[in-house]
Formats: C-alpha cells, structure tokens, sequence
C-alpha cells in the first residue's frame, strides 16, 4: 500500500507545533484526515518527543467506546498528562464524542498541552465549540488528493498528463483509491463503501433523515447537475413531478446535511460590478469526481463541468472563497476571493472553435479591472494573450 506525504497540510501541522492553538482537521470521510494525524505523530517522535507525552484516540475505534462519553474521556486524559513535560493530544473522529466541545475547552485551560482534533461534520465547527474556543483554534480544511498530488502518487510516471487526468477522474482522488491502479470493479466496490458510511453516518444518522431514497435521488440531482444553477425549488419540483412527495424545505434540509458532510460544496453567485453577493441559483460540485461516476455511470462523462467541478475544488484548496461571478447579463465560472484580491476564471474543455473562443472571452473582457483573468481548457496550446486574458492548459494550471 502506498503511502501518500500530504505535504501542504504535513507542514501547516509542523508550523502550528507546541503553538497554544487548537487545530482542527476538517474534510470528507477517507479524504486522509487520519492518515495525517498518524504521520504527524511519528515525526514529533522521530524529532524527539517520547512516546509516553503521546496520547492518541481513534474514537471510531471499538477498542475506544468507553471514553465516547465525556466524562470517562476527560478523566482518562488527566490521569495521563505529563507534569513536566508537553503532551501532545490526537482526537480522531471527536465528534463521535458526546458533548467533546466542554472536554476541548477543558483541555484548552492547559498550556502543557498541545491539541490536534479531526472531524468528519462541518457541525464540528458550528454551536457550542465556535462560542466556546472563538480566537483559540485555527481551521485546515482537507480534501482527497489534487491533480498534482495523484500524479506524484501514481507509479506509472510514463503516461502522459491526459492520460493521468483520465485516471484521476475515474479512480476517484480518494487516497486509498490509488491502490486499486487501473481496476475499475475494485474502485468502484471501494467508492461504494465511502458513499454507504457517508450518507448512512454523517447524513441519515446525525441529521434524523428519515426518506434515504429522497436523499439519495437529490444527491443524484446535484452530481448530475454540477456547474449549472440550481435551487432548492427546482429539485423539489423536478421531485414532485415524478411522483414523489416533497418540498423546498425538505430539499433545503438535504442540501445542508450534505455540505456539512463535505460531499457536495456551494458556490454562491456574486454581482461583480455591483460588489455583491446574491442569494439566487446557486452552483454545486462534488467532492470526488469518482463518485459522480460512482452514482451516475457514463452519464456522467461531461467533460466540460466535470473539469470545472476539478478547477472549483482546487482554488478551495489554494485558499480561495471561490462564487459563481455575474457581470451585467453575463456569467463568469469563478470569481475566486482571497485577502489580495479577485482571480476570475473561466472553464471550457476546448476553446479550438472560433465562436467557443469569443463565447468564454466575452464576460471577462467586460471587467475593467487589473485583478488576473483566466480561462483554462484541455487544449494542449501554447499559452496565449487576449488583452490581459491568459489562455492556459488546465492541467498545467493544476499542477501549479
């Protein structure tokens, strides 16, 4: 089994060390969020650091089922905290803990201690933890593997980029995906199980849905629609005309369990020239292109937004608020946010046809402004200049 190094997270970890901090590891399921935790623990003793000032819980760990309740917990942490020395703290899965967030905040008051925690559930951050610890933890939101980090991974370092893109898309960017090479059964038997443990444990469970059909049937919606505005109306009605009870609430209810979940992301609209946000049609994207096939079999081969939901995931990655731009009457792909500035992109699988060109140059020759402008496609040209407007290959985009 190959081991990946996530190396940008691996050194936020090494960065924020012995610092009296609370961090927070936060992302999908299987996204690595343990694997992560296990190899920052083996650096801190390889540099030095004992065992014995080490305490680690995996609290979906059967072996572990005592201390889900939180005063067992606290009680079996005190006894083993080092007195002289600092005691490095792993919580793996804290939210299968009942009331963690009084345990966190206990722990906090010592300055011995240094505290690593992990969470499967946006809800990890939301309610009585962010009332609790506001200022005292910082936030390293995960996600499976980018594009660059599957091509390092990947042993075959023969294939062309093309070929390495398609095999990111199909295997899935899950890490232990990687495993499977190209057995297609095998991943897809494996992506299956992720799906199970998703929506049965952090969506049905944690948020008492009770109809697993419907909610099935609207994931299906949002992977099948990705990259085009949707609403919360439009699956309620699109429901109710094929026989099935619901309303926009209900599907309301659905979309957050799944953003909580960090299957499905929500790139809200923003009015460039007006410099707002805007509350209407929304776009979603998957968390893993894999799934989508997963769920959707060859319907789901769009190339275009399926490129585009791969460019949204990666600008959350670098750090981006990442919105759905408006333009007069015109829409640009992304508007990405960060304390600089805007970056605007737009996405299309080939731009070769002299009116597909004209079509993805229009909404952002408009903007006036010097922030960067982008438009990023599978040709394999080379980099050219429309008047600011830097026309690349995605896949060198995405490898940085």
């Amino acid at each position: 089994m190959r081991t990946i190094t996530r190396t940008e997270f691996f050194n936020k970890l090494k960065s924020y060390r012995d610092k009296h901090i609370i961090k927070v590891i936060t992302g999908v399921r299987r996204c690595g969020k343990s694997t992560l935790l296990m190899m920052f623990r083996d650096w801190l003793i390889e540099s030095g650091v004992s065992p014995s000032q080490i305490i680690f819980i995996n609290f979906e760990d059967y072996d572990n089922y005592d201390l889900l309740t939180p005063k067992k917990l606290y009680e079996y942490i005190k006894e083993r905290i080092s007195a002289d020395k600092k005691t490095y703290i792993f919580f793996d899965e804290i939210q299968n803990v009942q009331d963690f967030q009084r345990v966190v905040d206990s722990l906090f008051l010592n300055e011995n201690l240094d505290l690593y925690i992990t969470g499967s559930n946006a809800y990890l951050l939301s309610g009585e933890l962010a009332t609790l610890l506001s200022g005292r933890y910082i936030t390293i939101e995960m996600l499976p593997l980018s594009f660059k980090e599957f091509c390092s991974a990947m042993p075959d370092t023969n294939l062309s980029l093309s070929e390495k893109y398609r095999r990111y898309i199909e295997q899935s960017s899950f890490p232990y995906a990687i495993n499977f090479g190209n057995d297609k059964k095998e991943t897809l038997d494996y992506l299956n199980g992720i799906y199970s443990t998703i929506v049965l444990k952090d969506v049905i469970t944690r948020h008492k849905i009770s109809d697993s059909k419907m909610l099935d049937s609207v994931i299906r919606f949002i992977f099948d629609s990705i990259g085009s505005p949707i609403s919360s109306k439009k699956i309620a009605d699109t429901m109710v005309s094929s026989g099935r009870r619901t309303d926009s609430k209900t599907i309301e209810k659905y979309i957050s369990a799944l953003q909580d979940c960090f299957i499905v992301y929500e790139a809200k609209r923003y009015d460039v020239k007006g410099k707002q946000y805007l509350k209407l049609l929304e776009k979603y994207y998957a968390v893993d292109v894999g799934l989508r096939f997963l769920l959707l079999g060859q319907k789901a081969n769009d190339i275009g937004h399926i490129l585009e939901n791969i460019i949204y995931l990666e600008l959350v990655r670098r750090g981006y608020r990442v919105y759905v731009g408006k333009a007069d009457n015109m829409e640009i792909d992304f508007v990405a946010q960060n304390e600089i500035g805007n970056t605007y992109i737009q996405v299309a699988a080939s731009v070769r046809d002299e009116s597909t060109l004209k079509r993805e140059l229009r909404p952002l020759q408009i903007l006036k402004d010097s922030y960067p402008k982008l438009l990023l496609t599978l040709d394999d040209d080379p980099i050219s200049d429309y008047g600011g407007i830097k026309r690349m290959n995605a896949l060198e985009w995405l490898l940085g």
